[in-house]
């Protein structure tokens, strides 16, 4: 189960207050108290009159959700421990631009890549993948660093279909390539999610990464 926090749900300046140690200790000293009484129950019930089989099972129903809700407690201080502690921090990114090498949605607008090739290639190619990881064009962009606009052509100027994409770069010296490195493009969030590894972010168009993998966040245009 995760929890998800997008624009219409949560305000961005607004916050949820961590779980401390204090209340993960009381759930826990409940849970024990629960499981005593129980144990104690059964032990000193009259045996020629004894719990009728209704009321425990109304009882056991009441120990699996005692149990499951410790269980939640659990997980859910641990999201918030990978959240840094407040789920409203999560507000911050929604609406963002994030640079990610994770394939993003090429539609009608460019794209904005940042090129970072060996300082020592004299010839860099941009190698533009499909979703699946198939080469769908190369273009010879040039030495330097810096970020460019990708208009989605293809090798023969045409315009590529609406798609994600992800980039590699060739740094080339005397004609041989002497690096592959993978291009950071920008995408902007549509949704956060907490789950079992960690903030996951939900790009427009599809796609996702998780937080710890994002290489720079920017307000977007």
């Amino acid at each position: 189960m995760v929890s998800a926090i997008t624009a219409s749900t949560i305000p961005s300046s607004g916050g949820a207050a961590p779980m401390t140690a204090g209340a993960t200790a009381a759930g826990s000293t409940n849970f024990d108290t629960f499981l005593r009484m129980l144990t104690t129950q059964l032990k000193n019930q009259d045996p020629l009159n004894p719990m009728e089989g209704s009321d425990f099972a109304v009882q056991l129903a009441t120990f699996s959700g005692v149990e499951q809700q410790a269980q939640t407690n659990k997980l859910l201080q641990m999201m918030l421990m990978q959240s840094g502690g407040s789920l409203g921090q999560l507000a911050d990114w929604i609406g963002k631009e994030v640079r990610t090498t994770e394939p993003v949605w090429f539609g009608d607008k460019a794209l904005t890549l940042d090129i970072a090739p060996d300082s020592r290639a004299d010839s860099v190619t941009l190698v533009v993948l499909n979703e699946a990881g198939s080469e769908v064009s190369r273009e010879e962009i040039g030495p330097g660093e810096g970020q460019i606009d990708w208009f989605g052509r293809g090798n023969g100027g045409e315009k590529l279909a609406d798609g994600r994409y992800s980039f590699v770069i060739e740094s080339s010296r005397a004609g041989e390539v002497i690096s592959e490195d993978a291009v950071g493009a920008y995408v902007r969030v549509a949704e956060a999610e907490l789950g079992n590894r960690g903030i996951e972010l939900i790009f427009e168009g599809g796609g996702s990464a998780l937080a710890s993998d994002i290489e720079a966040l920017r307000g977007a245009d």
